[in-house]
């Protein structure tokens, strides 16, 4: 089993994503397949996290906060899932103190829902889609209601199956065996993902002129406002990163 990024459970609880057992889904569903890959879409990302990587810094140049701007990575934290911002589609203020994971391990279950969000332009129950998703994934340590994380492809295939929740504000304090109750909605998840595999590729689908600009990708964590609505990891960070068991998943039903 490969699902930790490291010999030992990450000291942050935060870094829940799971690396997968095999990688059957990018080899049988590569975004190259497509004739005619969607543009402006969100990204969804589940890398290994370094060090470099909890301390944004500003670069002078740009204005802009990167995270290893020097393109020098030292040591692992654990796996994380964040979500990439497309152009022409900026994510929302109010999405950034709402889609704060606190201490646990939900980071694919948020990073799936931020994006669902900037595509649909509501807000999503992601807690109920970690849950969902550990009842999908290959590892029977997982359940809903633990603290356990899960993987990338695990809650995709879920939006695919059951939708997503749209948020009501009656969910806040409701706990897991709660969210069993909740009511998916198809039209709120997504009809099909494929699985980018180059920087290049997930450039072409966030139609980001930003990012093109800067040669980076624009990552909108899911840690509150204790962290910043936006940091960019250079290109050549970004393609270790994917080479290193990345899972770089991409909406395609719009």
């Amino acid at each position: 089993m490969r699902y930790r990024p490291m010999d030992t459970d990450p000291a942050d609880p935060r870094l829940g994503r799971y690396v997968p057992d095999d990688w059957r889904h990018v080899d049988s569903y590569p975004l190259s397949a497509l004739e005619a890959p969607p543009t402006r879409v969100p990204v969804v990302i589940g890398v290994n996290w370094y060090a470099e990587m909890d301390k944004p810094a500003k670069d002078e140049r740009s204005g802009e906060l990167f995270l290893a701007r020097d393109k020098k990575l030292s040591r692992i934290r654990g796996g994380h899932c964040v979500c990439l911002e497309p152009g022409e589609g900026p994510d929302q203020t109010e999405w950034q103190k709402f889609y704060d994971q606190g201490q646990e391990g939900a980071c694919v279950g948020f990073g799936w829902s931020r994006a669902m969000s900037i595509l649909n332009g509501g807000k999503y129950a992601a807690r109920w889609l970690w849950s969902r998703a550990k009842e999908k994934d290959e590892w029977p340590e997982t359940k809903p209601g633990d603290n356990e994380g899960t993987s990338v492809r695990a809650a995709g295939e879920q939006l695919v199956a059951l939708g997503h929740v749209p948020w009501q504000e009656s969910y806040a304090a409701d706990d897991y065996q709660k969210r069993f109750g909740y009511k998916a909605e198809a039209q709120h998840g997504i009809a099909a993902f494929r699985w980018a595999k180059t920087v290049d590729e997930v450039h072409a689908v966030l139609g980001n002129k930003r990012a093109d600009e800067l040669g980076a990708v624009p990552i909108l964590n899911s840690w509150g406002t204790g962290y910043p609505i936006r940091v960019w990891l250079p290109d050549e960070v970004f393609a270790r990163l994917i080479s290193e068991d990345g899972e770089i998943a991409v909406p395609t039903d719009r």
